[in-house]
């Protein structure tokens, strides 16, 4: 038996156990898939816990639920990787021989990068929403907030779905406004960008709805300090943003394991084929999702059309055939702009968001760049889509792996 190992059970690890169950051979192919937790949290979830629109239950389930019952769960901690022998190292010492590698170990935050940042207001006055745990906190931070200065604050790119920023800030000026407090807070949308997002066209739709909704913009802050003390942030010129309530995305980095087996960028990411998912300096070693170094965002909708196409390229290496150069960087993301209504976004490596229409050519149902509540209906209805189609590897019907050019206006 050859043995394919997967490192991670989030969802592009998932996603990948139950494609190539039903595709490899299983009796030529043993599938392990390795985590050291127990339970799959859905991640787009943390964003809604805050303001008390999703429980912790919705948005956690077990990770043997989901991993097909002819594949191996192992639930412990990995120590390295060690490439040249192909091995992989368990913290108990165990150590696990593999033919084909998939690094699915995903993206952390890293808020003891930034000075003060994990200081003595942490999960007091200063938060994350990147985390269950800091999510939750802030969600019970938020019920007894009386207003003030709400800073939500970018330390870095990149990060972990590059909206999710913005969306929290437009769903706090909705929040505030259904408590009838709004006039109480004051938000600031702080980003190391020189604008609201990294693409052009959506960064003028964006900022205008940050205008329409009396939100104040930072940009281009470099961050350098959290004072603790004094509740404000510090960028490197010296500028200074005050603050009653700091929700901060910290840096962003990919797992120790990565950085422990010396395989990463100074970020942890693993240098990967942007178009194969190969790892550029072993051949049979694949990378998908978060975990890689490629330029697109590490959100599930590219994990979902990454795992697909790697799928695909998996088989073909197996049989000896050349890898497909098929990735585009494809993402698409619901956009929450607050009072019930949201963005559609669309693009990939070489095409910004564009307006126009999703997922049929002239047709629709849904508008991209443009605000509806089908938008955001669509965008509550995915939490469903996801546990039950996307995680089980079921494909996603009229959604293409690559992203369409018809019926969009470029």
């Amino acid at each position: 038996m050859k043995r394919l190992l997967i490192l991670g059970a989030g969802t592009a690890g998932t996603m990948m156990a139950n494609h190539l169950n039903k595709e490899l051979d299983r009796h030529l192919w043993e599938i392990d898939i390795i985590d050291e937790r127990e339970e799959h949290y859905y991640q787009p979830g943390y964003l809604f816990l805050p303001f008390d629109i999703y429980e912790p239950e919705d948005i956690i389930k077990p990770i043997k639920k989901f991993i097909p019952n002819s594949v191996n769960l192992i639930n412990d901690k990995i120590d390295k990787i060690i490439p040249e022998e192909n091995l992989v190292k368990m913290a108990n010492g165990d150590q696990l021989h593999y033919d084909l590698l998939i690094i699915a170990t995903g993206n952390d935050i890293a808020p003891e990068e930034i000075q003060g940042m994990k200081g003595s207001e942490w999960q007091k006055s200063v938060f994350d929403f990147y985390t269950f745990e800091g999510a939750l906190a802030l969600r019970n931070k938020l019920r007894e907030w009386e207003g003030g200065n709400l800073v939500v604050h970018i330390t870095e790119m990149p990060i972990k779905c590059p909206v999710a920023p913005l969306e929290f800030t437009f769903l706090s000026d909705s929040y505030f406004k259904d408590k009838k407090m709004r006039e109480k807070v004051n938000i600031t949308y702080v980003t190391p960008l020189s604008g609201a997002f990294t693409k052009p066209k959506a960064t003028a739709t964006l900022e205008h709805l940050l205008v329409e909704k009396n939100i104040h913009i930072e940009s281009d802050f470099a961050i350098e300090s959290v004072d603790n003390e004094n509740k404000k942030i510090i960028d490197y010129g010296g500028r200074e943003i005050p603050f009653d309530l700091l929700v901060t995305v910290p840096t962003n980095k990919g797992s120790e394991v990565i950085a422990r087996s010396g395989m990463g960028d100074e970020l942890n990411y693993v240098p990967t084929h942007k178009a194969t998912l190969q790892s550029k300096k072993h051949q049979n070693i694949f990378v998908i999702g978060d975990a890689t170094d490629v330029p697109a965002s590490k959100a599930g909708s590219v994990a979902h059309f990454e795992a697909e196409i790697l799928t695909e390229n998996i088989l073909r290496y197996i049989a000896g055939e050349p890898l497909k150069e098929e990735f585009d960087g494809h993402a698409n993301c619901f956009v929450e702009t607050g009072g019930g209504k949201a963005l559609l976004i669309d693009f990939n490596y070489t095409h910004e968001p564009v307006e126009g229409t999703f997922p049929f050519p002239g047709i629709g149902p849904l508008r991209l760049l443009q605000e509806s509540r089908m938008n955001h209906m669509s965008k509550l209805a995915f939490r469903w889509i996801y546990w039950n189609m996307l995680l089980k590897g079921t494909h996603i019907p009229f959604i293409s792996t690559t992203m369409q050019e018809e019926g969009k206006h470029f």
